[in-house]
């Protein structure tokens, strides 16, 4: 639906952060659309409705000695189709029984509430971005199954650490932090 072309201004590895801000954007975006809707957002970069997939958030980047010259945000939000033949299940505005609002209103809608975020996390940090994400995380406090790159593993889902990593419970004394990968409930 969109990509937003950004210039950060701070290391490589804070812009992860902003997959986060971005995220609880598009949530509150659907959410406005879609009031009826439980609206969630899924580690790392996933916004739910109803416990399908309703947006996606992509970043790319591209650098210079480590620090970012641009950032690249793309986001999609199903408004009217959805796929069908996906391993996590898909939904839509439409889907979920709200008229299909043009494509130029959920962008506008969709930009003020990016700036408003964005704005929190220049200013305050990545802490408000955090409790806000976990705020609308789905499936915290329950078990999960993360794919990562070698391997897949399961545990309970305890919330996401002061960089985005994710935080997993597999045994009682052992807490696992994922910086990549897929979660699937």
């Amino acid at each position: 639906m969109s990509t937003l072309l950004l210039n950060p201004s701070v290391p490589a590895a804070e812009c992860a952060q902003l997959s986060f801000v971005s995220a609880v954007a598009v949530a509150d975006t659907v959410a406005q659309f879609a009031p009826e809707a439980e609206v969630k957002v899924k580690w790392p970069n996933d916004v739910l409705a109803n416990r399908r997939k309703i947006s996606g958030i992509l970043l790319e980047s591209a650098s210079a000695g480590g620090e970012p010259y641009f950032l690249a945000i793309g986001i999609g939000i199903n408004l009217a189709h959805f796929p069908l033949d996906t391993e996590f299940p898909a939904t839509s505005l439409a889907w979920l029984g709200v008229p299909v609002p043009p494509a130029r209103d959920v962008l506008a809608e969709l930009a003020a509430h990016f700036a408003k975020w964005y704005d929190v996390w220049r200013e305050q940090g990545f802490v408000p971005i955090r409790d806000g994400w976990l705020a609308r995380a789905a499936n915290l406090g329950r078990r999960i199954r993360a794919r990562l790159t070698n391997e897949e593993t399961s545990g309970v889902f305890e919330g996401i650490d002061e960089t985005g990593a994710l935080l997993l419970r597999e045994a009682p004394e052992r807490l696992r932090t994922i910086a990549a990968g897929e979660v699937f409930f």
